[in-house]
């Protein structure tokens, strides 16, 4: 009767863990990271050097992938700002195409990764409290 209660405890643990992760990867999907750049722009070209090969690797790259628009084109119809977009790099954390944080600049790579945590942090807060 033990055997069979902890094996009935040890497949409701897993489901509920596959349950859990397949929760946050469908919320991962619809997160992304806008760079807004220039020609130029040696702050970005520094942001490619020291971070654009890591980012798809990190965790961070792989929940928001790495999206790269042009300052002077016309902004994509499916990403909301919420002010304008004036200087490069602006990273723009989108949750379903709305922003919901930025980055204006680029302060270095330490500072980097530590600004889009703060910024993870918060929507993660956000959809554990259920406000999104």
């Amino acid at each position: 009767m033990k055997t069979l209660v902890s094996s009935i405890l040890m497949m409701v643990m897993i489901t509920l863990s596959s349950m859990i992760s397949s929760a946050r990867a469908s919320d991962s999907s619809k997160l992304e990271l806008v760079m807004v750049e220039e020609e130029g722009c040696v702050w970005c070209e520094q942001w490619l050097r020291e971070i654009g090969p890591i980012y798809p690797k990190s965790d961070e790259g792989k929940r928001a992938p790495l999206r790269r628009i042009d300052i002077s084109d016309p902004l994509p119809q499916d990403v909301q700002v919420n002010r304008g977009l004036h200087y490069t790099p602006t990273f723009v954390l989108l949750k379903d195409g709305k922003e919901k944080g930025r980055i204006e600049g680029y302060p270095g790579e330490d500072f980097f990764w530590g600004l889009l945590a703060q910024i993870l942090a918060s929507i993660d807060k956000k959809q554990t409290s259920g406000d999104n």
